[in-house]
């Protein structure tokens, strides 16, 4: 309290000064109409644009909420697509049984972790085995293709990302159905190469690269890349193709993961047949 007294003490003339000041303001403009006037436009003026601040600064706060729930409704959009259901269509004599099965179910997650320019790339989403994530679950963006899940724990999971060495994706040309092999060489974040098209199959720059019906973990029809450049290699039968990817590795926050109901069934009776 003395120093306060003391500050006070000390400044007195500047204080009185700017009550003084503050005074004669009040005076000017209570008594004269045309600087009460400026005086309320440029009050409203300046109160519009801190609110106009305070609102956009508000609605960027609110930002990732409404991303969040963006994302929640995407994911159930896109679990009633047509390609996430199974038609289990059934004949008897003259009866048809047409039934929707439901194969593909998605749920969406953020990207705490990214790499991108090692030969082996990774993803660290923020969801785990409490979120019902399980191994080799398929990962897109709304672009395409991003991974398949490797590790899970509680909260989290790591993707095996299209960059990585033991990436192989089942993926077709999107106009004539002729499927391979997609991988990545290691060179560039943005290229991968599509392998077992032979060479007498039709093919052009920019056709379209998609995910294939021979996958247990994609469904068909999600995109991959593009046709970015293709030779036929000297004595060989088939053709060495650039595919230019969809998804840019590099900016990459909210993607969904892919679960196909049906997978250990397929898998199960696929491995029999194998023995």
């Amino acid at each position: 309290m003395r120093n306060l007294i003391y500050l006070i003490w000390r400044n007195n003339f500047f204080i009185y000064f700017i009550l003084l000041e503050s005074l004669c303001f009040y005076f000017i403009v209570q008594y004269n109409n045309y600087q009460k006037a400026s005086f309320v436009n440029s009050s409203s003026f300046v109160a519009g644009k801190t609110f106009e601040t305070t609102s956009s600064i508000s609605s960027y706060i609110g930002l990732q909420s409404k991303n969040r729930r963006l994302a929640i409704e995407n994911a159930e959009l896109r679990s009633r697509l047509i390609n996430s259901y199974m038609n289990s269509e059934i004949t008897r004599q003259s009866v048809i049984d047409s039934v929707l099965l439901q194969q593909y179910k998605y749920s969406e997650a953020d990207v705490i972790s990214n790499s991108t320019n090692k030969r082996n790339n990774f993803l660290t989403l923020n969801r785990g085995s409490k979120h019902g994530v399980k191994p080799e679950m398929g990962v897109i963006t709304d672009q395409g293709v991003v991974g398949i899940v490797q590790g899970v724990s509680k909260n989290y999971c790591s993707v095996m990302s299209i960059l990585h060495k033991d990436s192989r994706i089942s993926a077709r040309i999107k106009k004539n159905g002729y499927f391979g092999s997609l991988i990545w060489e290691g060179k560039n974040a943005t290229i991968a190469s599509l392998k077992e098209i032979p060479a007498h199959v039709p093919i052009q720059i920019g056709d379209s690269i998609v995910t294939s019906s021979y996958s247990a973990i994609f469904p068909q029809n999600i995109t991959i890349g593009v046709i970015k450049s293709f030779e036929q290699m000297p004595s060989k039968d088939f053709y060495k193709i650039e595919v230019l990817l969809s998804v840019d590795f590099k900016n990459l926050s909210n993607v969904y993961l892919i679960d196909n109901l049906l997978r250990l069934e397929q898998e199960e009776l696929e491995s029999k047949n194998a023995e």
